[in-house]
């Protein structure tokens, strides 16, 4: 399995949600956690993460995989993967107090690469440093790329 195949498809699955909010704008925007609180008060994920992200993600990423000489249901894991490493990050920055979009470096970019290439990683035979290579090489794309997208205006934040 070629490893900037994988690359893609994650960045596919984390870069439809802002898409669809730089298309749509709030329309159609129905938060994840329909406005519920958790016990300690705070959002569960925040109003950032929206069923039209959620899937939109898991639409694009599957109909992106065969492009990618992938099969539909890998595409579906790693859409999956990245959407619940997402509400993972969220959850926790939530619970530390830190408000939706806020920026947490490694927390915002590790758990949406690294959960679906988990979820992956028998079906593609995948090894742990295959895994770590392209969790490290998402993370750096991302922390490097975001601001060049914010200053486009096509990213809401710079990071």
């Amino acid at each position: 399995m070629e490893i900037v195949t994988l690359l893609l498809l994650i960045i596919v699955a984390n870069a439809t949600p802002v898409a669809l909010h730089k298309l749509f704008g709030n329309r159609m925007a129905i938060p994840l956690d329909g406005g519920k609180l958790f016990i300690d008060g705070r959002p569960l994920f925040g109003i950032s993460k929206t069923v039209r992200g959620l899937l939109g993600s898991l639409l694009c990423t599957t109909l992106a995989a065969p492009l990618l000489g992938l099969s539909l249901s890998t595409g579906l894991l790693i859409a999956a993967g990245a959407m619940a490493g997402d509400l993972i990050s969220s959850f926790i920055k939530r619970r530390a107090g830190m408000k939706s979009s806020a920026q947490a470096i490694g927390l915002d970019q590790i758990p949406e690469a690294l959960l679906p290439l988990l979820l992956v990683m028998q079906q593609l035979n995948l090894s742990y440093p295959v895994i770590i290579s392209i969790t490290l090489i998402f993370t750096v794309l991302e922390m490097t790329v975001s601001p060049l997208l914010h200053k486009l205006r096509l990213r809401k934040t710079p990071y």
